[in-house]
């Protein structure tokens, strides 16, 4: 009698699934969630709730806590302004992406490799990839410092550490969707009420706060001012989310015709525009939190977020805000990582056609993540943080007009969007913030290169 041997982890592969598998998979979860037309409209709110809370991770990530900080420390209140106006700029867009999902039953990838020539759509797909890349290195090394600050090992260790949330994607194979909606919400509400926590140990100048709301443009006549401001629009108004939002709200199935059709629009907006001003507000609670407890109290120069960690007990007497602060670190590193898997399904999906299982797709972007991220902190040593995660966001910003192109192009095409087409006025927004960004993506790229 012969036995078979089992080769080394193949039990291991045995569990794992080969082929593209809930959560992730855009095609699965197409109308996976029920609205019922009939249903009271709280609740018809709540259950088309989420997808915008999906995209929002995204805009409170660790690279916005870079540039927040270093803003909030070295000008206190005043570019408040610049967070409050970027959050507009990203609900017009998380807005024309949404539209587009719903009124086509296309996403934004999906539109691109019907309309575009092979080429295009392969370079698109590519620059999409290199961004999802870019934001996974941000949440690497946002997590890899929450480790440190929080547990006190090594900053290449919590590199190391990062990598182990592949398991929980593991583990999420065959849920649903609301699920992963589920845990998103569970970790921007830790942020949200980590950041309102210190906020009220750090007692800020609410006056002086809402005259930072007011635009100065006088303010950014101040060489590094503008810098900041163009970095705190490049944190964030991120492309890869511009793709994952146009498929999510795909996941809502409600009734057939065009009065469902303008419900559903509604309701996803309502969505889009909640979620987005809760990051808006995190955005701002960090600035506001590096103005009140550093800018306020002398110190001007705090561009690392480690160094704002180890500033805040001293500053505000109280252990709890530096803990509270690692904590919520922690949880914005870890909110993207379901997130950008979803995204990087929807792009391979869309743009190729092509369908690989979760896991696989979670374990390369993360390993193409990790490399840079070790190889920087390994040559250049743990204060290269700061440096990357601001390099991170240089190559998003370089990447979003890529993806607002296409977005306008085809969300102002009638033949596309019938009825539901851009109109003139949000038609000139939208190209007046393409033309924005883009010279913002030229001066980001010259400060790069030519520091003050």
């Amino acid at each position: 009698m012969t036995t078979t041997a089992i080769a080394p982890f193949e039990w291991i592969a045995r569990l794992l699934p080969r082929t593209a598998t809930a959560p992730f998979c855009p095609s699965e979860v197409q109308g996976s969630v029920a609205v019922p037309a009939g249903a009271p409209f709280w609740k018809r709110a709540l259950l088309s709730a989420g997808p915008g809370l999906l995209v929002a991770v995204g805009y409170m990530d660790p690279g916005n806590w870079a540039t927040d900080i270093a803003a909030g420390s070295r000008f206190g209140y005043g570019l408040l302004f610049v967070v409050a106006a970027t959050g507009l700029a990203a609900m017009l867009l998380q807005v024309l992406a949404m539209r587009l999902g719903l009124v086509t039953g296309h996403d934004l990838a999906q539109m691109a490799r019907e309309r575009y020539a092979r080429p295009v759509r392969i370079t698109l797909w590519l620059l999409a990839e290199l961004a999802i890349i870019a934001t996974d290195v941000a949440e690497v090394l946002g997590a890899a410092l929450a480790f440190h600050l929080l547990i006190d090992v090594p900053l290449w260790a919590g590199v190391v550490l990062t990598g182990l949330d592949t398991l929980i994607v593991l583990g999420l194979k065959g849920h649903g969707f609301r699920q992963v909606e589920a845990i998103v919400l569970a970790l921007v509400t830790t942020i949200a009420v980590s950041f309102i926590a210190q906020l009220a140990l750090v007692h800020p100048d609410w006056h002086a706060m809402a005259h930072g709301l007011i635009p100065a443009p006088s303010l950014l006549g101040d060489h590094e001012a503008l810098y900041l401001a163009v970095g705190i629009l490049g944190a964030t108004v991120m492309p890869h989310n511009l793709y994952l939002h146009s498929s999510a709200v795909q996941t809502r199935r409600s009734g057939e015709g065009g009065a469902a059709l303008r419900d559903q629009l509604r309701l996803a907006g309502l969505d889009t525009a909640v979620s987005l001003a809760l990051a808006t507000l995190v955005n701002g609670a960090i600035l506001i939190l590096a103005g009140a407890a550093f800018h306020a109290t002398g110190h001007s120069a705090v561009d690392q977020i480690d160094d704002a960690w180890r500033l805040l007990t001293p500053v505000t007497g109280a252990r709890t805000a530096a803990l509270l602060f690692g904590i919520a670190l922690l949880a914005s590193g870890q909110s993207a990582t379901f997130t950008g898997t979803i995204a990087g399904q929807v792009v391979l999906e869309g743009f190729l056609n092509l369908k690989i299982p979760c896991w696989k797709r979670r374990v390369i972007t993360r390993a193409l993540a990790l490399l840079p991220a070790l190889a920087g902190l390994l040559w250049a040593g743990d204060r290269a943080v700061g440096a990357l995660l601001v390099f991170s966001q240089v190559v998003l910003s370089l990447q979003l007009p890529f993806a607002i192109w296409p977005l306008l192009r085809f969300t102002g095409n009638r033949a596309i969007m019938g009825a539901h087409a851009n109109g003139v006025l949000v038609q000139m927004a939208g190209w007046a913030l393409f033309a924005l960004i883009s010279l913002a993506n030229l001066w980001l790229v010259w400060g790069w290169f030519h520091p003050a």
